[in-house]
Protein backbone atom coordinates (compact mmCIF):
# COMPACT_ATOMS: atom_id res chain seq x y z
CA UNK A 1 0.00 0.00 0.00
CA UNK A 2 1.14 3.69 -0.81
CA UNK A 3 0.74 6.52 1.29
CA UNK A 4 -2.42 7.75 -0.50
CA UNK A 5 -4.25 4.20 0.17
CA UNK A 6 -2.83 3.97 3.92
CA UNK A 7 -4.31 7.38 4.21
CA UNK A 8 -7.38 6.33 2.32
CA UNK A 9 -8.33 3.40 4.03
CA UNK A 10 -7.58 5.64 7.65
CA UNK A 11 -9.48 8.51 6.74
CA UNK A 12 -6.68 10.86 7.37
CA UNK A 13 -4.40 13.35 5.81
CA UNK A 14 -1.24 11.83 3.77
CA UNK A 15 1.00 13.92 5.44
CA UNK A 16 -0.09 12.68 8.82
CA UNK A 17 0.42 9.08 7.15
CA UNK A 18 4.29 10.11 6.82
CA UNK A 19 4.52 11.98 9.95
CA UNK A 20 3.64 8.78 11.91
CA UNK A 21 5.47 6.60 9.38
CA UNK A 22 9.17 8.61 10.02
CA UNK A 23 8.48 8.57 13.58
CA UNK A 24 8.17 5.07 13.77
CA UNK A 25 4.91 4.76 15.46
CA UNK A 26 3.18 3.33 12.22
CA UNK A 27 4.32 0.16 10.44
CA UNK A 28 6.00 0.36 7.11
CA UNK A 29 9.25 0.67 5.14
CA UNK A 30 10.94 2.41 2.38
CA UNK A 31 11.76 0.99 -1.18
CA UNK A 32 13.60 3.22 -3.26
CA UNK A 33 12.65 6.03 -0.76
CA UNK A 34 9.17 5.68 -1.14
CA UNK A 35 7.07 4.76 1.79
CA UNK A 36 5.63 0.99 1.30
CA UNK A 37 3.00 -0.17 3.82
CA UNK A 38 1.86 -4.03 4.36
CA UNK A 39 -2.45 -4.37 4.65
CA UNK A 40 -1.79 -6.57 7.27
CA UNK A 41 0.51 -4.18 9.36
CA UNK A 42 -1.99 -1.76 9.26
CA UNK A 43 -4.53 -4.13 10.72
CA UNK A 44 -2.69 -5.38 13.58
CA UNK A 45 -1.62 -1.55 14.79
CA UNK A 46 -5.49 -0.76 14.20
CA UNK A 47 -6.14 -3.51 16.41
CA UNK A 48 -3.50 -2.85 18.98
CA UNK A 49 -4.70 0.47 19.48
CA UNK A 50 -8.64 -0.66 19.80
CA UNK A 51 -7.63 -2.99 22.15
CA UNK A 52 -5.49 -0.40 24.19
CA UNK A 53 -8.39 2.14 24.78
CA UNK A 54 -10.34 -1.14 25.26
CA UNK A 55 -8.26 -1.88 28.29
CA UNK A 56 -7.94 1.94 29.23
CA UNK A 57 -11.56 2.57 29.53
CA UNK A 58 -11.74 -0.99 31.74
CA UNK A 59 -8.95 0.47 33.71
CA UNK A 60 -11.45 3.65 34.24
CA UNK A 61 -14.41 2.02 35.33
CA UNK A 62 -12.68 -0.25 37.97
CA UNK A 63 -11.43 2.30 40.10
CA UNK A 64 -12.77 1.54 43.28
CA UNK A 65 -15.17 3.52 45.52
Amino acid sequence: MTVRDVAGFLAVDETTIYRLAQQGKLPGFKVAGTWRFQLQDIQGWIDERKLAVRTRATRTTQLPL
